[in-house]
């Protein structure tokens, strides 16, 4: 059940979330602004995460997708990281996030576009301005990106990241795609 995500929000509730909101860095591309996500997204992101091109996994009803927005935005205040919004000329692209999600073994890059944002570079430009905030900014010692075997376009996306295969997971399932690894 999600119901919580239908409940009116109050004006004083809205403003102390939209206070919160000033914790994400707000990061900006030629062409994408990656922001704070709202409450707002969550039928974006389901429209995602409930599609049957998903991945590994299937599609996600819409609590398992409740679950994923409340587990990837709440990082922020856990982590120092999170999920990002995208943003392009005013509608919502998709998202991005440096995550550790549960079976994470490393930092995590993930994205997530929907179908009328794939093909114009904006994942790329999203997923690399993380990628940078998250060596730059938060200086993590390795990151990666977990792909799904058969999702070519994300695995396409990785290669122009810079990232490379460095193994797999769940008997072959999933491809680690390796940004980097700092010596220990």
């Amino acid at each position: 059940m999600i119901a919580p995500r239908t409940i009116p929000v109050t004006p004083p509730a809205a403003a102390r979330a939209a206070s919160l909101e000033q914790i994400v860095p707000v990061l900006r591309t030629a062409r994408c602004v990656l922001r704070a996500p709202r409450l707002t997204d969550f039928d974006a992101l389901h429209a995602i995460t409930g599609s049957e091109r998903i991945g590994l996994t299937g599609p996600s009803t819409p609590a398992e997708s409740w679950a994923d927005f409340c587990s990837m935005t709440a990082t922020w205040m856990l982590r120092g990281h999170g999920m990002w919004t995208v943003e392009h000329a005013d509608d919502i692209a998709g998202f991005v996030l440096i995550g550790t999600e549960p079976g994470d073994r490393e930092h995590e890059l993930g994205f997530l576009l929907t179908p009328e944002h794939e093909g114009r570079g904006l994942a790329l430009e999203a997923a690399t301005a993380a990628r940078d905030h998250a060596r730059s900014v938060l200086r993590l010692p390795s990151l990666v990106s977990y792909v799904a075997r058969g999702n070519t376009r994300s695995e396409r996306l990785a290669a122009r990241l810079g990232a490379r295969p460095d193994g797999t997971l769940f008997d072959g399932r999933v491809t680690v795609w390796r940004h980097w690894k700092e010596a220990a």
